[in-house]
């Protein structure tokens, strides 16, 4: 059994092309040819052979071959104990990263993973999914991203990890904080808090790597926000001071135009005049 999708509209980072599962008679084979997307087959039963730039694998029970987008491949079931298989095609911005997190790359196409149940059951319920037309798309890429999730887990490979020091992990989980929390009441003790250090030795830290204080950065990066809303929403003063964490109006007027140099309206005002400036 087999079904082919239309390419997703909404889902340009990852989505399924076609799956199925298929008992192959004995022989069976395709190619060699190239395909246009990922295809991820797992062997539930039986076995057979691979080929891919020039290496044959001998593919046994419980292992996957991938077959990269244009790349030529050739594989056939044995001829005596055929496999039988599931598949799924997919393709999208993240595909390469997330197989590589598995340790499926094309230097790499096989893997091993033992509970076949849990692929078989990832399959089923994809075709099952035809029930729910509604939902369907969502309910597939879902499935898609559990497939993928329990490939990684399972893999032994690990993705090389850039070299970074500890102070400078301590001074991106003070900006991360910031930038998912600078429409909230916040605070350098709020920060240090969750990070874990003391506050002073945060703060020193945080000044040595980015030349700026924590207070100063958040300020900016509110102000910096509150510019582009400025000039692309046409929210009031007042609701774009409660966005980046200003109660007062008053006082983030203030510390805008000591920042920009410009009053919130007077940004707004050149900011649409530039917008409109006819081309010379």
């Amino acid at each position: 059994m087999i079904e082919y999708l239309p390419r997703s509209k909404q889902h340009t980072e990852l989505y399924l092309t076609q799956f199925g599962i298929e008992e192959c008679i004995a022989g069976h084979e395709f190619g060699p040819a190239v395909r246009t997307h990922y295809l991820l087959h797992y062997v539930f039963e039986g076995k057979g052979i691979f080929e891919v730039n020039g290496i044959r694998h001998c593919i046994e029970p419980g292992q996957s071959f991938l077959i990269c987008p244009h790349v030529v491949t050739y594989y056939q079931a044995d001829p005596i104990h055929p496999w039988s298989y599931g598949w799924i095609g997919f393709h999208g911005t993240l595909a390469e990263s997330l197989l590589a997190q598995a340790g499926l790359t094309l230097a790499s196409p096989v893997l091993h993973y033992e509970d076949k149940n849990r692929i078989n059951q990832c399959l089923h319920e994809m075709m099952q999914s035809a029930e729910n037309s509604k939902a369907r798309e969502t309910r597939l890429m879902g499935l898609l991203y559990l497939m993928l999730s329990m490939l990684i887990e399972n893999s032994r490979h690990t993705l090389p990890v850039p070299v970074t020091s500890q102070a400078e992990v301590y001074v991106e989980q003070v900006k991360d904080f910031i930038e998912m929390n600078f429409s909230q009441k916040i605070t350098v003790e709020d920060i240090a808090h969750w990070v874990g250090l003391n506050r002073s030795y945060l703060c020193s830290l945080f000044t040595k790597f980015t030349a700026i204080s924590i207070q100063d950065y958040l300020i900016q990066y509110r102000m910096d926000t509150a510019a582009t809303m400025l000039s692309s929403t046409d929210h009031t003063v007042g609701n774009i001071a409660r966005s980046v964490g200003y109660s007062d109006p008053l006082l983030f007027s203030k510390i805008f135009k000591k920042i920009k140099g410009s009053s919130p309206r007077e940004y707004r005002s050149a900011s649409l005049l530039h917008t409109h400036m006819p081309f010379e």
